[in-house]
Formats: structure tokens, sequence, C-alpha cells
């Protein structure tokens, strides 16, 4: 698939037509869906009508957009009016949103087209995509493994080339992670800089929603095209937004990058280890001054997560009660009974062990001792961040401790499951911008991901950093053999 750029000089030259853009994804989605089941929902028909209008605008004469008749992936946890969304659960089957959310009617306007609807884990609670309700989603670089969570069916159409670019969301690494393990570039950014309204909520202080894309400009363009201030969500940023691709420069001079000596430890594949200190290395080749940072909390980002995330999403889940929407229990007795019941039959088992958790940790008499210790330990992880970026930039680290592994290896026992998202989490406690960026390839021919980590609002650096090392690399050239 190409890049936005060389599309949109496509469209603006009429050497292709943005229908013709769209069908040729549609084609692939066609062909590889079978065996890659990224998407739960394939919406053709909205698509082409979405690359008529745009082919229409520049017979017109109109100036276009970067984004106008670009195919694009929607995670399944984005609203979208009219067009089902299920957040991977059998709880929200059949579920038509009467509103759009904020990020999608952006790119509507600017004339994105959506191909179609991505599988996650439920309700974004996994890191394997393997949560999901309808299907699990395989990794397109090997497909007895997986692509990540949760954020996996975005992660995955983006690598195979079914779409351009897609959006996901990142709540303790569910964009990076998977980015990583797919190959390709995922950017969480800071916390409140893109709206969360008509994104279903996971854990209301540390979801945020970003791109996913095969280029470090095509990320920062998806980016610079969803940010910005939006009165209908409470915590979004009201501040200017810059445009990021001004900040492409493939020079790190005068740049200062801290290593996360922490990240560096127990746990870490050594073939992880290498290609990042391999990256490392060039990136002081490209000019950055290379620093050791010490992070001593980030070790306790997992635990701390463990009692913020669920108590959220306990709160945040309470309305799935088949009321209003979504699934209702046959036979109940009454009102209670078809509480129990319809929660019992439409969440799936890892959002019912975290709803589990996340209400034990907020009932009375245990409030005190982990959730209130785990926010302050959150404000603990937060000062080390503080503190690191008075030395330096970016901050560098290892993604994931390993590259993807099997479907089904690790399902039996969660908690090695919620280890492969330890070195992203931290980041989101801390509310800060993440990166992921392809860095090598283990001897099985894995894609291993760079995590770069920025100050608040200072995706600028992040994306001058990411691009420049990967202009100075080859990695995000290699395509998975489909």
């Amino acid at each position: 698939m190409a890049s936005i750029r060389e599309l949109h000089q496509q469209l603006v030259s009429k050497t292709r037509s943005a229908t013709e853009i769209t069908q040729a994804a549609l084609a692939t989605i066609q062909q590889l869906e079978p065996k890659l089941h990224s998407f739960l929902l394939v919406t053709a028909d909205y698509a082409l009508a979405q690359a008529s209008r745009v082919d229409a605008q520049i017979a017109a004469g109109e100036e276009i957009g970067w984004l106008a008749g670009i195919p694009i992936g929607i995670k399944d946890n984005f609203c979208t009016q009219g067009i089902a969304t299920t957040c991977g659960s059998k709880i929200l089957s059949g579920f038509i949103p009467p509103y759009e959310s904020t990020v999608t009617r952006k790119l509507n306007l600017g004339g994105a087209v959506m191909v179609g609807k991505t599988n996650l884990d439920e309700f974004a609670m996994g890191s394997s995509t393997e949560n999901s309700a309808y299907q699990v989603t395989a990794n397109p670089w090997d497909l007895t493994r997986v692509p990540g969570g949760s954020s996996g069916g975005s992660a995955a159409a983006v690598s195979a080339g079914e779409c351009v670019v897609a959006l996901g969301s990142d709540t303790g690494g569910s964009i990076r992670q998977p980015a990583a393990f797919c190959g390709v570039v995922g950017l969480k950014p800071t916390y409140g800089l893109v709206s969360r309204y008509g994104l279903v909520a996971f854990a209301s202080s540390l979801d945020q929603i970003g791109p996913f894309a095969t280029s470090v400009e095509d990320a920062a363009i998806l980016l610079g095209a969803i940010a910005g201030h939006d009165p209908q969500d409470a915590t979004s940023l009201n501040v200017p937004i810059s445009d990021y691709t001004q900040s492409l420069i493939p020079d790190l001079k005068g740049k200062k990058i801290g290593v996360i000596q922490e990240t560096f430890g127990e746990g870490l594949d050594p073939i992880v280890a290498e290609a990042v200190q391999q990256a490392i290395q060039q990136l002081k080749d490209l000019g950055a001054e290379i620093r050791e940072i010490s992070c001593p909390r980030f070790r306790y980002g997992l635990p701390t997560y463990y009692i913020i995330a669920p108590s959220e999403a306990s709160a945040n889940l309470a309305r799935y009660d088949g009321v209003k929407y979504g699934l209702r229990a046959k036979d109940a007795d009454n009102l209670l009974s078809m509480y129990a019941k319809t929660r019992a039959e439409g969440f799936g088992t890892e959002v019912k062990r975290r709803i589990m958790i996340g209400t034990y940790a907020l009932s009375s008499g245990y409030y005190d001792a982990y959730y209130l210790k785990a926010q302050k330990v959150r404000t603990l992880i937060k000062q080390d961040f503080e503190a690191a970026f008075e030395q330096v930039d970016v901050l560098v680290s290892p993604t994931c401790p390993t590259t993807a592994f099997k479907a089904g290896e690790k399902t039996a026992d969660p908690l090695s499951m919620y280890l492969s998202d330890l070195m992203t989490i931290p980041v989101n406690l801390a509310g800060l911008p993440g990166l992921s960026l392809p860095c090598g390839f283990d001897p099985e021919g894995l894609p291993i991901g760079l995590q770069m980590i920025g100050n608040v609002l200072r995706e600028d650096q992040l994306f001058q950093a990411a691009y420049a090392y990967e202009q100075a690399t080859e990695w995000h050239k290699r395509t998975p053999k489909l």
C-alpha cells in the first residue's frame, strides 16, 4: 500500500481516483480476511460512497486535504453513527450508535474512507486480540502468532496493506504493543490531545486514541487530523495543534536521548535487547547525545495499572445491564436476575475478571489499601518521568519484552499475558506521548519494536527522533509476505 503522500499526489494529478484506491483496498481485504480476521465489519458500500464524494470534489476543482480518499480502518470501540459498534463483545451485539465519535466525524469531514471496523480484545481489555467474542486476529508476519492487543485488528490491517492507516485506542499499551508485534508505527498521544468523545470507555483516566501507519510521516498526518480541543470531552486539552509534519527532520544534532535503565533487565528477550541497543547506537550516530536514565518506580507500573484500570472499568461497565441497549438475557424472573444473567452471558472471561478485581479494589475497607495507594504510586511514577525530562528530550526503551507469541500460548496464564505490557503501561499512568516503530527482526522473521517516550505535548520531538531513525534504517520497508 502506498503512503498518504503518494496517494494524495495520485488523486490530485488524477492518475487514480479515490474509488479506484478504495476498490483496491477492498479487494485486498477480501483476499486476506479469510486468513487474517482483522475486521469485524467491512463497510464496502459506505467506503465507496465516501470515495465517490471525494472524486466529485476533485472533478469540481476543489482542493482536498491529506486524508481525502485514503482508506482507513477504525477500531470497533469508536461509535460510528448508523454502523454497528460491538467493542468485540457479545453484550453489544446488534448495537448501532445514534451518534458519531469526534475523531471519526473529523475524518469523515476530511474525506477519509472508512473501509471497516477492526477487531479488538473485548472492551479493549487484553494484549493479544484473543479476547474478542467474535474472532481471533492473526499476525501478518506469522499466522500462528498474535498481532498484540487490544488494537490487534488495526495493527494487522495496516501491516498487511488492507488499509493505509488505522485508529486504535491505548489504555496501557494497546497501540504501541500491537504496532511492535506487527512491524508498524503506532502512537499514543499525550492524554487529552485527542478527544475521547464517542470512544467506548475502558479506563477513562488512561484511554487515549492514536494512529497506526507504515511510516512516521503517515502517523504525523493522521494525528494532525484528529488532535484538537473538543468541548464534548471534559478531559480534552485546549492547546494549539502544530503541523506535526514540520517536525520530520532527519537529524538529531543537539538532541538528548535517555535510555531507561529499568527496561533492560529480567524478562527481556536478549534478541530484543540487542536490536534496541543497536537502534540506540544508530540514534547516537545521527548526532544525539545518549544518556542513561533511571526511573526507579517504573517497575511499579504494572501492579499500579492493574488496580486503577480495573477500578475504572468496573464503574464504566456498570452501564451494560440489558436495559437500554445491547444484549438482554431472556427468561429472567425479575430485574436483578435480568442484570445478572445479561452480564454473565454478555461479558467474556477477561472482562469479568477485571470487573471483579476493580469492584473489589473500590469496595468499602479496601479503597484506601488499594485504589488510593495506587493513585499515590502513579504520582511517583509521573515524578520519575518529570525528573528524566529535565535531563533529556526523549526517552527510549524496548516496546515489549518479547516478539509476538503464539496464539493460545498465554491465554491460560493472565499474569504472563499482562507482563507483555510491562514497558508501555507507565507511559499511560503519566499521561505522556509514546511511539513504537520497527527496529529489527528476530531470527524467525518477527518484528521488534523500539519505544520512544516524549514529555507532555512534545509529540513534535517524538516525531523528529522517530523520523530520523526511520530514514536512516530499512526496517519500515519490509512487508509481510501473505
